[in-house]
């Protein structure tokens, strides 16, 4: 019996985990649940799962639901050192990293060092403090990727050897805006932007999806979760969705990943590997579907993307830059404050403030800071 906790059971990766959890009763138990202000699912999910430990990130809900989860036994706390307790929680197996954005940054390095599991489904963590996690981590044993392509990736490399990879081919379906012109990108809406043609998921990933920055994120990711060169990884448009991901050996061999656009199969994956059970989940029919395609990046309608591998290939405190005026231009997006090409110029004009400094946990943690500054100052106007 696997004890796990969650840090963002209200989202969607966390609502589908407490799904893939239900499948196995015997297997999992839920010790604790984290959300951002969704006070009122919280708490139904921990009456559900007879969970006793509750986190809000937002003090007002906080405030709100305090003593309705108090008058039903279960302590819930707010604040970034509280989120930490509830990782680090006694008896604790595993914690899904679910929450988007760096606030699961300490948790996971603190979980890591205390020898727990982490079930890595927030690729920010990893983006801004790659550097500093990958040392801890041991793949496939106290850490295990959740996101799909990464998942698929971390399949396609059972029994094989880094030496033999001659490239990672990381699936994008494109986005809602795969087939639309630079012209028509500079007036579409926040409607639009969220309406994702594959996957049910966020505000803020699916935003990152339109843009690709999503896929960019990914390829930082994957660079310091397989320790491949930036140079051995390729990112390719695939609207179907079917293929998450692929890998290329050097004798031309090419392994790839398939199933269904549901974030069920790759949670259930983490879970419980390296051994796979039966589930209740729809299979995949290829007749069905019948075509699966291809298509190279446009990095001139999609910069984001581009930007992203930049700030990788140059490393240092630049992927943690990059994620957190990402962050920020799409929450000024959201809001109606910029357009939607305004997200990655925002992003661009950030990362030229910065240069290389020595890195460390501090470090990271002031640029995070300061890079969310001046993007807000730039989406203020106050710099030009």
């Amino acid at each position: 019996m696997k004890r796990i906790v969650i840090l963002g059971s209200t989202g969607s990766i966390g609502r589908q985990s407490l799904e893939v959890i239900e499948f196995f009763p015997d297997k999992f138990s839920v010790v604790a649940l984290a959300a951002a202000k969704n006070g009122k699912l919280l708490l139904e999910q921990c009456l559900r799962f007879k969970v006793k430990h509750a986190f809000l990130a937002d003090e007002e809900s906080y405030k709100t639901y305090y003593r309705e989860f108090k008058n039903h036994g279960i302590l819930l706390t707010t604040g970034s050192k509280e989120l930490l307790n509830l990782a680090l929680l006694p008896g604790v197996d595993g914690i899904i990293t679910a929450i988007p954005g760096t606030i699961c940054l300490l948790p996971t390095i603190e979980a890591l060092k205390a020898g727990k599991i982490i079930y890595l489904a927030n690729k920010e963590t990893m983006v801004a403090a790659g550097e500093i996690i990958t040392p801890l981590m041991k793949l496939g044993e106290n850490l295990l990727p959740v996101d799909s392509e990464h998942s698929a990736i971390f399949q396609a490399l059972q029994g094989e050897k880094l030496a033999w990879v001659k490239k990672l081919l990381i699936t994008a379906s494109g986005g809602p805006f795969r087939e639309y012109t630079l012209e028509q990108l500079k007036n579409v809406t926040v409607a639009e932007a969220l309406k994702h043609p594959r996957w049910k998921m966020g505000n803020k990933i699916t935003i990152d999806s339109a843009t690709l920055m999503n896929k960019g994120l990914e390829i930082i990711e994957a660079h310091f979760l397989f320790q491949i060169p930036y140079e051995k990884i390729e990112p390719v448009i695939h609207p179907q969705s079917v293929i998450h991901s692929l890998v290329e050996f050097y004798d031309g061999s090419v392994l790839a990943q398939l199933g269904l656009p549901d974030m069920r199969y790759p949670i259930q994956y983490a879970l419980t590997y390296p051994e796979r059970f039966p589930n209740n989940l729809p299979g995949l029919n290829l007749t069905e579907i019948g075509v699966l395609s291809f298509e190279k990046p446009d990095y001139e309608r999609f910069p984001a993307l581009k930007l992203a591998i930049q700030a990788g290939k140059a490393g240092n405190i630049y992927p943690a830059v990059l994620n957190a005026a990402n962050e920020i231009a799409v929450e000024a997006f959201l809001a109606g404050k910029i357009k939607f090409l305004e997200i990655a110029q925002i992003v661009e004009k950030v990362l030229n403030c910065f240069s290389p400094v020595k890195m460390d946990l501090e470090t990271i943690l002031e640029v995070d800071f300061r890079a969310r500054e001046l993007a807000r100052k730039f989406i203020g106007g106050e710099h030009q």
